[in-house]
């Protein structure tokens, strides 16, 4: 079984913090998609490359809550005070034809497959019960879309594409295991840390004024990731 990168998610206090935050990182200005009723969230979508998109996440205090967790851990303490703080790269999703087939190869819990809608798009996806981030943010979820084409087609392009995906981990072979397990392992290249360090999700983004590199915030890193290559990063307060 193989899967693709479908998207990346920024999670944000607010979609107008996110929407700000994005425009004066990346020059870009994405516009609104939709809203979530089941999980009680909305966000703004553009495209990334060929069928793969960008999208801003956040709760929608206008909307009725939920009675489970929202997904992408939003409702997680710490992750509400890290993206209420500074918008942030949480994770990535990854796409299959065979969401159930999947959960079965894994060997780690991927979640149960729901079906979610959004306006006239529909999807099954894997939701863990409580919400959580898979691995911190480091393994990604998994989506089927009950679509012909991918949606990201139908999605703003503002110039902006994904180069790659890179993961810091303290258990590298581990990460390596888990991922070989749904067909992801060649979707991004996995870095050594040492034990005491906390892991990160690197995406570099080639946009119209050069390129990006989206880090995921920790408290290890309150005021971003250094790097190594001169380039900027999101993760940055």
């Amino acid at each position: 079984m193989q899967t693709r990168i479908d998207h990346l998610v920024i999670g944000a206090g607010s979609l107008t913090q996110g929407v700000d935050y994005v425009r004066d990182y990346l020059g870009v200005n994405i516009p609104y998609g939709g809203v979530h009723k089941k999980m009680g969230t909305h966000n703004h979508l553009m495209q990334l490359g060929d069928n793969v998109f960008f999208e801003i996440i956040a709760i929608n205090h206008e909307a009725e809550a939920p009675n489970r967790p929202r997904w992408y851990g939003l409702d997680d303490p710490f992750v509400k005070q890290q993206i209420e703080m500074q918008p942030t790269l949480l994770t990535w999703v990854v796409n299959t034809s065979n969401i159930n087939e999947l959960i079965r190869q894994a060997e780690f819990s991927v979640g149960n497959a729901e079906l979610i809608s959004r306006g006239d798009l529909s999807w099954y996806f894997g939701l863990p019960d409580d919400g959580r981030l898979l691995a911190g943010g480091m393994l990604p979820y998994v989506i089927e879309w009950q679509t012909e084409i991918h949606p990201s087609v139908n999605m703003v392009n503002l110039g902006c594409n994904i180069q790659s995906l890179e993961i810091y981990h303290p258990h590298p072979f581990w990460l390596q295991a888990a991922l070989e397990s749904i067909g992801s392992v060649d979707l991004v290249k996995i870095n050594s840390l040492p034990k005491n360090e906390a892991p990160y999700l690197v995406a570099y983004i080639a946009t119209p004024d050069g390129v990006k590199e989206l880090v995921s915030c920790t408290g290890r890193f309150p005021h971003g990731i250094p790097s190594e290559t001169g380039g900027s990063h999101i993760c940055r307060q």
